[in-house]
């Protein structure tokens, strides 16, 4: 009875450690990510630019949210009627460094960009550092978090 007790145990602690486990992704599958997750950061300031409404539904998950410029809280909804309106125009936008960090289906992307842009008629141009959150849903990476800062001149 002993034995049979001690065997279930070990059938039980065997599938809490392995089977709940999602297999770590390898190293070249990591790679694949950080490569699609620069890109998509760059296809962002590439459809802010040209007003790409298709590419930003596709980059920005609906429940897309930011911390902008003097903390002010920011929706995709906010985002797009900001850029619709013309309150939001970017000429330009050139990146520097950017980090990736994958933790299964969590990126944590941070880096920095220097651009040239009007936000309500009043120069905000200026080098920006930022943090952005991105999740993969359904197979696909969404951003779903991001914060900015305006770094002093």
């Amino acid at each position: 009875m002993k034995q049979l007790f001690i065997a279930g145990m070990l059938v039980v602690i065997t599938h809490l450690c392995f089977g709940q486990a999602k297999p770590a992704a390898a190293n070249s599958d990591i790679g694949s990510i950080k490569e699609k997750l620069i890109r998509m950061e760059h296809d962002w300031g590439k459809a802010v630019i040209e007003k790409d409404f298709r590419a930003l539904d596709r980059i920005l998950a609906d429940d897309w949210a930011a911390v902008g410029l003097r903390g002010k809280a920011l929706t995709k909804a906010d985002f797009i009627a900001d850029l619709k309106s013309g309150a939001t125009a970017t000429q330009s936008v050139e990146y520097g460094a950017i980090n990736v960090r994958v933790f299964g289906d969590t990126a944590v992307v941070t880096g920095s960009n220097t651009e040239r842009a009007t936000y309500k008629g009043h120069d905000s141009t200026g080098r920006y550092i930022w943090t952005d959150v991105f999740v993969k849903r359904n197979n696909q990476w969404q951003l779903v978090a991001s914060q900015y800062t305006k770094m002093p001149n």
